[in-house]
This record gives C-alpha cells, sequence and structure tokens, in this order.
C-alpha cells in the first residue's frame, strides 16, 4: 500500500515505495468533513492489475492519477491508492458534481479504472 496524496501534501511526486509501513486504516486517515465543517463525500476506484505491472507503467498511471487529482487539488480533500487492493479512494468538498466529474477525468488518463463506489445524490 502506499500513502498517496492528503491535504497537506497536493504538490508531492508520487512514487512507488516498497519500503513504506502499513498506514493506518481509511476509517481512522479519510476526513469525514471539511475544515470549514460540511460533511465530506468519497468513492472508489478499482484498477484491475496495477500492482503487477512493470514498474515504469505502475509509476505512469501513478502520474496519471496525481496529475488529475492536482487540477481538482480545491475539491480533493483526501486520496489514497492501495496496491495491495488496485483501489483508489478519494474524499472531497461537498461540490455540486465533483465525484462524477473526478472518476471520470480518472477514467479519460486511466481507461482500465472502474468506478466502484455511487456517491451520494447530493453531490451528483
Amino acid at each position: 500500500m502506499i500513502g498517496f496524496m492528503d491535504i497537506d501534501a497536493r504538490r508531492a511526486q508520487l512514487r512507488i515505495d516498497p519500503g513504506l509501513e502499513p498506514a493506518a486504516p481509511l476509517w481512522q486517515r479519510v476526513p469525514t468533513r471539511t475544515p470549514e465543517g460540511h460533511l465530506a463525500s468519497d468513492f472508489m476506484m478499482l484498477i484491475p492489475g496495477l500492482r503487477r505491472r512493470p514498474q515504469d507503467q505502475l509509476q505512469r498511471v501513478l502520474d496519471d492519477i496525481h496529475a488529475v487529482l492536482s487540477r481538482y487539488g480545491n475539491a480533493v480533500l483526501f486520496a489514497d491508492m492501495n496496491l495491495k487492493l488496485n483501489v483508489l479512494w478519494v474524499s472531497v468538498r461537498p461540490v455540486p458534481g465533483i465525484t462524477l466529474e473526478l472518476a471520470a477525468a480518472v477514467k479519460v488518463r486511466v481507461p482500465e479504472a472502474l468506478l466502484i463506489s455511487k456517491p451520494h445524490p447530493k453531490h451528483l
């Protein structure tokens, strides 16, 4: 698992680090509210076979995801890429339409990415 991106590290370059220690469970790390106190939304995307790709291809996908998340930096509160499960988790501010827009933007850059959780209707 790699800690992918959080609100304080948006500009960090994503790199694969096989020496990383296991992270705390997501329920302990994922923000449920914005800094202003509004409820956050989240979604998950599955990227089948990602962890089995050669290092350069894996890094390219991570760079593509990072580019998308950086473009939406004002809306993204937290992101985590779990390579063991090939799952991307993203938490966002409650902006109308942001979850589907952001998931679609990831899909454009990483066509094999699949949205596997339904966004809250309020944020469609």
